[in-house]
């Protein structure tokens, strides 16, 4: 007798929250290991990011930007089905050619190109999970089969 592994399937809203959680990982730590790159701590120090000042400005946009990706793990916990699948299909597919562009900021192209590959395959998989959430069937209401049978 052999001792088997129940496969247990994981709940659409489980499987999105792994994923938005795993994208907003990829995208820290692209970010982070950028850091490494030669001549990034100079440029934040000289007050730039890629093509952009730092200011508050700056950075209320890039915190605004990613507490996007950071309230999808939340929503798509919380959220009623419904909802949760239109705002998943929605935000990440806007998501999409944001992520996309931050290709320009790149000067190891190889690098970043792996690490959007990565966050789009992400983003793919919340759109494919949000876009075939299981639908469940209702019996049909009792009144009309009653009114059918008098007829």
């Amino acid at each position: 007798m052999t001792d088997t592994l129940a496969d247990q399937p994981l709940p659409v809203r489980a499987k999105l929250v792994a994923a938005w959680t795993s994208f907003m990982f990829f995208y820290a730590y692209v970010d982070i290991l950028n850091f490494y790159k030669p001549g990034a701590i100079a440029e934040i120090l000289e007050g730039r990011v890629h093509e952009f000042e730092l200011s508050q400005t700056f950075s209320v946009t890039a915190l605004g930007i990613l507490a996007v990706p950071m309230y999808m793990i939340v929503a798509s916990a919380a959220l009623p089905p419904a909802a949760n699948r239109v705002t998943n299909l929605v935000v990440a597919s806007l998501l999409v050619p944001f992520t996309i562009y931050n290709i320009s900021g790149g000067e190891y192209l190889l690098f970043y190109g792996l690490g959007i590959v990565l966050e789009l395959v992400l983003l793919a998989l919340v759109v494919r999970w949000a876009w075939t959430w299981p639908r469940t069937t209702t019996a049909p209401d009792a009144a009309p089969r009653a009114a059918g049978a008098l007829r």
